[in-house]
């Protein structure tokens, strides 16, 4: 299989940027998008060009660092997986793929596709957790709790925090990334004490770096855990009633 690629390379945010063309052959359609990549690497390196950066971990679809723009997509044409799950037998021989770094203002490039994603790291720091005392884990049954909600918070958990949603978002909003953070403990008793609290400090921190919702929905199609929007509904309603309840106080 022999395919073409266009990838972006930029020195840091601060420098102009281009696309480079490679063509590369001996591609398995086994391979994984990022396996492709480190051939790509393995083959500048021996021609003594500098490789692509990109960011990569876990490569199983669980850490989110893999952004990768490809094709004008999010994490590449299939929908609910991660760009390290997306394989070579998703394109055809003699394909042109184009990869860019996940675009937004409040992602700067670092380096060729890395981009500095440290502001969903903001609005987690701003609210993101729980106040429990510390010690010996509680029983699994200590607290109950419904099935259903259960449910619903184990989806929102799902969240990997890769900004896809901020990539696909006309706006670079990130509601989607918070609305899910938010859902997962809002929605359980042990997050009860701060719902309002908390909901109030990561939306006003998530404002301060993103763009505002106007319901577009690209975010829910370029999630890949699948995470609906009706979270940022339950974020707004929160948000209202903690805006209520500080003037009350």
């Amino acid at each position: 299989m022999k395919i073409t690629l266009k990838v972006w390379r930029q020195k840091n945010s601060s420098s102009k940027g281009a696309f480079s063309t490679h063509e590369i052959d001996e591609i398995s359609e086994d391979m994984s998008f990022l396996e492709m990549f480190d051939l790509l690497n393995q083959k500048l390196i021996a021609n003594d060009a500098e490789p692509v950066a990109f960011d990569s971990d876990c490569r199983e679809g669980i850490c989110g660092a893999c952004s990768m723009t490809i094709n004008g997509s999010a994490h590449g044409p299939q929908e609910g997986i991660t760009t390290c799950q997306l394989h070579m037998r998703k394109f055809k021989d003699g394909d042109v793929i184009t990869v860019e770094p996940f675009r937004a203002k409040s992602f700067p490039i670092i380096k060729d596709l890395v981009v500095d994603r440290s502001p969903l790291d903001a609005i987690i720091q701003s609210g993101g957790f729980i106040d429990a005392p510390t010690g010996a884990a509680q029983d699994a049954n200590a607290i109950p709790i419904g099935k259903p909600l259960s449910d619903l918070s184990m989806d929102a958990a799902q969240c990997i925090g890769c900004g896809a949603c901020v990539s696909a978002c006309p706006n670079s909003a990130a509601q989607l990334f918070t609305s899910a953070k938010l859902a997962h403990l809002n929605l359980l008793p042990q997050g009860q004490a701060e719902r309002y609290d908390r909901t109030a400090k990561m939306v006003n921190t998530m404002e301060s770096f993103f763009g505002s919702c106007t319901n577009h929905g690209e975010c829910e199609k370029a999630c890949p855990k699948n995470i609906s929007i009706n979270f940022i509904a339950m974020m707004n309603k929160d948000y209202v009633k903690s805006q209520f309840r500080k003037v009350r106080s």
